[in-house]
């Protein structure tokens, strides 16, 4: 029984994978990327399902990765770190490789982990004024297991002006970085979500998956080599003096060292 997300399926076979995590923004934790791979795992298998929709309750679509799940990590051992940079990139691997289409309905503000999730969807719908920003280097921090997804997503150059300041940006410059395919008011979400979701009710549901199957083998190198770089970069930066004053400094709330 899931604790952390929701999983519902309606009578046309459309699905919504809901992060319920909202006390904590839907915060990752290693539970609830469990509970992500685990139902989307489930619903890719499943021949009943359609369409996936990806949302959130609460003020946030995701605030990124548990902090003190973080923590964790940087004083654990390097097998125990390692495990947990794959339970990361295995959620993002099998939301990228979900057979059915992924639909991101995103209508709070999203950083570092949740512009990975929204990387992974097909489409992502966003709202006016929400926020986002890939923030990790601010923490000491690298987005290494995201990362192939967002630069496949946003490309190099586009990727380039957002990866490595940990600059917040809006839905408008969300939009001209690829991230987001529209974005809408709040109150237009639902509809503008409908019409991403509708045409796909219309195809043939093994033509729509061998598709997307295609436009991943034709896209950018998203295999085990760079996926296994992409945690070894992160037990890296995990094991790093950076890492470790940039998160003390979060739980300390006073500014890092490097802050100018």
């Amino acid at each position: 029984m899931a604790d952390l997300i929701k999983t519902e399926v309606d009578a046309r076979g459309v699905a919504r994978l809901t992060l319920a995590r909202a006390d904590k923004h839907n915060a990752l934790s290693a539970q609830m990327m469990d509970e992500i791979t685990e139902a989307i795992g489930a619903l890719g298998a499943d021949a009943v399902v359609r369409v996936v929709i990806l949302d959130a309750e609460g003020a946030s679509f995701c605030a990124g990765g548990d902090l003190k799940w973080m923590q964790a990590q940087i004083e654990a051992d390097g097998a125990t770190r390692a495990a947990a940079a794959r339970k990361l990139a295995g959620m993002l691997n099998a939301l990228n490789t979900c057979p059915k289409p992924v639909i991101g309905r995103v209508h709070g503000n999203a950083f570092g982990g949740g512009i990975g999730m929204m990387s992974v969807c097909d489409v992502a719908v966003g709202v006016e004024g929400a926020t986002f920003g890939l923030t990790e280097t601010r923490l000491g921090l690298t987005p290494a297991t995201i990362s192939p997804y967002v630069v496949a997503r946003m490309g190099e150059a586009r990727a380039r002006r957002v990866f490595m300041s940990s600059r917040l940006f809006d839905a408008q410059e969300a939009e001209r970085l690829g991230l987001l395919a529209k974005v809408v008011q709040p109150h237009e979400l639902d509809a503008a979500i409908e019409a991403e979701v509708a045409p796909y009710l219309n195809c043939a549901p093994g033509a729509v998956a061998e598709a997307k199957a295609l436009v991943r083998m034709l896209g950018p190198r998203l295999d085990s080599d760079v996926i296994d770089a992409t945690i070894g970069a992160l037990v890296t930066r995990w094991e790093s003096p950076e890492a470790q004053e940039g998160i003390s400094a979060f739980f300390e709330k006073r500014p890092p060292s490097w802050r100018r």
